[in-house]
């Protein structure tokens, strides 16, 4: 007998990117749809072959279903591996005790046969995840009590590093992620086929601040124009969005990236797949027919047309969509990956750690996540802003603390372009080097290159952000 739970996600069975569904199940879909089931739903199955119908309906509409897609693809392993404990001890996952949670934590954290203990920032994580799933299951009676008592952990440390300067970014990315030497120069060595795409989707973090998943799922049709502007503004959908949609900016450089990985890459990765066949053979496609004006699309798929807002497209249907021109099908998702497939878009966090890798092997004390590429994204808008209003209200340094109010839109600005509904979030957890600093020192003019030399100060007065020499 297995004595492992395993975790399953409503819809895998029709994903292209999951493979083929398995013989005898075809119809999965159509089972589901049946149940009730909510898309992208996880279904745990205990190690008998059992799935408890109450667990089941705990997930699918529940405090655990309003939750953002990433949150849940977080919270939901973490369910998989307590409930396993609790079998090791010949209980069900209704059954657990506060004493149960007790000895989970101490192994989870301190235990010896644990080959990997984990700090008290993830502890806190998987404490927030069980004490959410318990008490669902305490108002619907399921459990006499929620046994997650703990109090937080004390430890919860982050990273000292969170900002990347606008030339640790560039060596990082050109020596990670683009198969450059330190000293500028082509590593002939080099045989990664994907520098295209992965410098053109770091440029796109680190310009825009996008999240992984908000960067990661953009379609074709979203992507602007690329002219003249500076800045581009695009939408981004609810449904991969943290919590709410919002408009972000990208710069005309990063754009340009996109679009020459667009035209090169991914055209290659495109035409690949078309020869082989790959798009033909994949089950349960979407075949866009019509984007309106209003971001509204219009779909065909298993003999039936479909419409939804762009905005309301989760991670999983944005890689079901295709797109049937001239020459033949292909995704309608940006990111792909070499065989011409969409790419996952927690695939990223594993390009990044290659990357990093490369950079230390060649002897870099420089790395990146993707979450890095948003940090410093608002470091460098805040400081670029508050420069700008300086030099647009002719303000001296003394004159400069008396417009705290007007210094505040700065932060709201900040605050819509990240996506965040709280203003004190931009505040505490983003733009920590700025806080307690002259602002003075943050003052400069046209003819100096203040972004980068600014950054680079409070590199090195603070500690705080990664540079390069």
């Amino acid at each position: 007998m297995a004595y492992e739970w395993r975790l399953f996600w409503v819809g895998d069975g029709g994903n292209p990117a999951g493979g083929r569904p398995v013989p005898g199940w075809e119809d999965l879909e159509e089972r589901e749809r049946a149940l009730g089931l909510r898309e992208r739903q996880p279904i745990l199955v205990s190690p008998d072959g059992r799935v408890d119908p109450r667990l089941s309906e705990c997930l699918r509409r529940s405090a655990f279903s309003a939750k953002a897609q990433g949150t849940q693809v977080t919270y939901a392993p973490l369910y998989r591996l307590f409930f396993t404990f609790l079998w090791q001890r010949e209980l069900n996952w209704d059954e657990a005790s506060e004493d149960d949670v007790e000895d989970w934590e101490d192994w989870r954290r301190r235990g010896a046969t644990n080959p990997a203990p984990v700090d008290g920032g993830t502890w806190a994580k998987e404490q927030s995840a069980l004490k959410l799933l318990y008490g669902i299951a305490a108002q619907r009676g399921l459990v006499s009590a929620n046994p997650v008592t703990l109090a937080s952990p004390s430890d919860v440390k982050t990273s000292d590093v969170k900002w990347l300067s606008p030339r640790a970014f560039r060596l990082w990315r050109n020596v990670g992620l683009g198969g450059m030497l330190p000293s500028g120069l082509e590593d002939e060595a080099w045989r990664g086929r994907s520098a295209g795409r992965d410098t053109a989707y770091a440029d796109l973090l680190y310009s825009s601040g996008l999240r992984r998943r908000e960067g990661g799922t953009l379609l074709l049709c979203e992507l602007p124009a690329l002219g003249r502007r500076n800045y581009y503004a695009v939408r981004v959908g609810q449904a991969v969005a943290k919590r709410a949609g919002y408009t972000f900016y990208v710069g005309h450089p990063a754009l340009q990236r996109v679009e020459g990985y667009r035209m090169s890459t991914r055209a290659l990765a495109v035409a690949r797949a078309r020869q082989r066949g790959v798009y033909d053979r994949l089950p349960d496609l979407r075949i866009i027919q019509r984007v309106s004006r209003t971001g509204r699309v219009q779909w065909k798929g298993d003999g039936r047309m479909g419409e939804s807002a762009l905005g309301r497209l989760t991670a999983a249907e944005r890689m079901r969509l295709f797109v049937d021109g001239e020459d033949g099908l292909e995704p309608a998702m940006l990111w792909l990956t070499e065989s011409g497939l969409p790419l996952r878009y927690t695939s990223w966090t594993k390009v990044f750690e290659r990357a990093s890798e490369r950079c230390a092997t060649a002897g870099l004390e420089v790395f990146a996540t993707p979450k890095m590429l948003r940090h410093s994204m608002a470091l460098r808008t805040l400081i670029a802003l508050h420069n700008a209003l300086d030099r647009r209200l002719g303000l001296t340094p003394a004159e400069r603390l008396h417009y705290e109010e007007v210094y505040g839109q700065v932060w709201l600005m900040v605050k819509d372009m990240l996506g965040h509904r709280s203003e004190q979030v931009t505040r505490d957890v983003y733009l920590e080097p700025v806080r307690g600093l002259q602002l003075e020192s943050l003052l400069g003019d046209d003819d100096n290159p203040m972004n980068a030399e600014k950054i680079a100060e409070l590199a090195a007065r603070t500690g705080l952000v990664l540079d390069a020499a």
